[in-house]
């Protein structure tokens, strides 16, 4: 009975998987060219998201600073999630729906590009940094579950939304990953070209 169930997440996780392929490759194409316009313009990645959304904040970052499969220099990224300090000095001093949004406001700047990973859609502290990322004239690239919340009403035609078509957590953040890994190999793909 426990492997049926276990078995049935796997299965789960690649039917979701399957089904998704089609429908999100072009956003992830579109999320990878706005990517790669700011970094080969001199600007940056910008990444937000609480819980395990947090964590691929981190994850998608660490990828892009250090590498992902392939040798290459280092790309500018910073996950929004990680310094402590700020965190909490922002969390006390004003709110937690800060936290993200003032480390835009100082560190963001024109041309670069928000991360902002949510897989309902409405994480007060995502929908905020949206709102700073925007009004510093940056893009937005969003991963969210099936009807985006209120962030989907946040973007504009400039922005780019990875909705998996999917309601449970779990298997959204699965796909986010995915997605994520997707967004850097084809980054490597385009400035480093085939693999020998």
């Amino acid at each position: 009975m426990l492997e049926q169930r276990i078995q049935q997440q796997f299965f789960d996780s690649a039917d979701l998987k399957y089904a998704a392929a089609e429908p999100l490759s072009k956003s992830i194409a579109v999320a990878v060219e706005a990517v790669l316009a700011s970094i080969t313009a001199g600007g940056k990645v910008l990444a937000c998201g609480n819980g395990g959304s947090a964590a691929d904040a981190q994850h998608f970052a660490a990828e892009l600073v250090g590498r992902f499969e392939r040798e290459r220099p280092g790309l500018p990224a910073i996950a929004l999630t990680t310094d402590s300090s700020i965190l909490t000095a922002i969390g006390n001093d004003y709110d937690f729906a800060s936290i993200y949004s003032k480390q835009v406001q100082a560190i963001g700047q024109p041309g670069d590009v928000l991360i902002a990973i949510s897989t309902s859609g409405n994480s007060a502290n995502v929908l905020a940094a949206v709102e700073a990322a925007h009004a510093k004239d940056m893009t937005v690239v969003a991963l969210t579950g099936r009807t985006g919340g209120r962030l989907s009403a946040l973007l504009t035609d400039t922005d780019v939304h990875i909705a998996v078509p999917h309601d449970r957590t779990a298997r959204i953040q699965e796909v986010h990953l995915l997605a994520l890994h997707c967004l850097c190999d084809a980054v490597d793909f385009q400035l480093l070209g085939d693999q020998e």
